[in-house]
């Protein structure tokens, strides 16, 4: 029987602190990490997005990060293949990989091998696409409210090219996206994994966001900006990103700073919202909060839990930091 790959994932709402934690566990574990963030994965958007340092990539491999130029779309299926292939390149040197990020859907995807069908590129979606584009938000969130009523629950009407997606699943398929979601759930994941979402208190996690904004553009995010849509033509998805866009609105002279600034600040909040939300609805989510917990705790808890089910930990005892670890417990 072959053995499935033992897998750590760390997700959460962002500013939650999943990069911290990951890169503690990392050290402790003889780990790789494998980002699992849809804005990270472009080149030359590094303080908007939160990377982490040059510093630290160099002491532990993480993957997935600056893959894309920002002019390049970017796919579910695209990272799903990716990960598959770094895990299991990191599963063959006999490390531990993790999993880090919350973009819910590039993990979803890896876990549960969960892919939407495929839609040929041909003139007609792509003449359906224009005339979608055409009709008013407002009105095509109800309408995928009428005929996907559990996904338009998850998706806010401002983000059209989800509610479009799904749309168009529906009216090339004759299925709904609930219905693909539902028939992937039933299938056995090809990793052995532990999913860990972090959950901090409300005002808390809005303070941090708050401070991350201004330590944002105190490290030069309007400069970072500019040099983007200077130099590249920035996709729907790059170019759309939360803390760019609002930035945009700045330079163009369509918004003051002050403005750009605190749209970015309740952007990212909602987006927080969002991401709890759905992780929520998975109920094999681990819950962590640093705000109950030190870090001492945390992490002993997790890797507790993961001795419990990995045979990562039986395999490589001498490789990861046994004296640090007799420490903490």
């Amino acid at each position: 029987m072959i053995k499935r790959p033992d897998l750590l994932i760390i997700t959460g709402p962002t500013a939650s602190g999943k990069t911290g934690l990951s890169v503690k566990l990392a050290r402790l574990l003889n780990a790789e990490i494998i980002s699992a963030d849809s804005m990270q994965i472009y080149k030359y958007m590094d303080i908007g997005t939160d990377k982490v340092s040059k510093d630290i990539q160099k002491e532990i491999p993480h993957h997935l990060i600056d893959i894309c130029e920002p002019d390049e779309e970017f796919s579910v299926a695209r990272y799903k293949k990716l990960a598959d292939q770094k895990i299991n390149e990191i599963f063959k040197r006999g490390k531990l990989p993790i999993i880090v990020g919350g973009t819910t859907m590039y993990i979803k995807a890896v876990v549960e091998g969960f892919m939407l069908p495929y839609l040929p590129d041909n003139d007609f979606r792509r003449k359906y696409k224009e005339e979608l584009k055409s009709i008013d938000k407002n009105r095509l969130h109800n309408y995928l409210k009428m005929i996907d009523p559990e996904y338009a629950k998850r998706i806010h009407p401002n983000d059209t090219r989800r509610v479009t997606r799904a749309i168009e699943i529906y009216h090339m398929t004759g299925r709904t996206r609930t219905y693909f979601e539902f028939r992937q759930n039933r299938k056995k994941s090809r990793y052995n994994y532990l999913q860990f979402a972090i959950k901090r208190d409300r005002q808390k996690l809005y303070n941090k966001i708050n401070s991350r904004v201004d330590e944002m553009i105190s490290n030069g995010l309007i400069e970072e900006v500019e040099y983007l849509f200077n130099n590249f033509n920035p996709g729907r998805t790059a170019g759309q990103a939360l803390g760019y866009k609002e930035i945009k609105e700045f330079l163009d002279g369509e918004a003051d700073k002050e403005t750009a600034i605190k749209n970015i600040k309740q952007g990212s909040r909602h987006l927080a919202k969002r991401q709890l939300t759905f992780l929520r609805r998975n109920s094999k989510n681990i819950w962590l909060n640093p705000d109950h917990w030190n870090n001492t705790e945390l992490l002993a808890y997790i890797i507790k839990t993961a001795c419990n089910k990995f045979e990562y930990f039986e395999r490589n005892e001498s490789k990861w930091n046994l004296s640090l670890l007799k420490c903490m417990v």
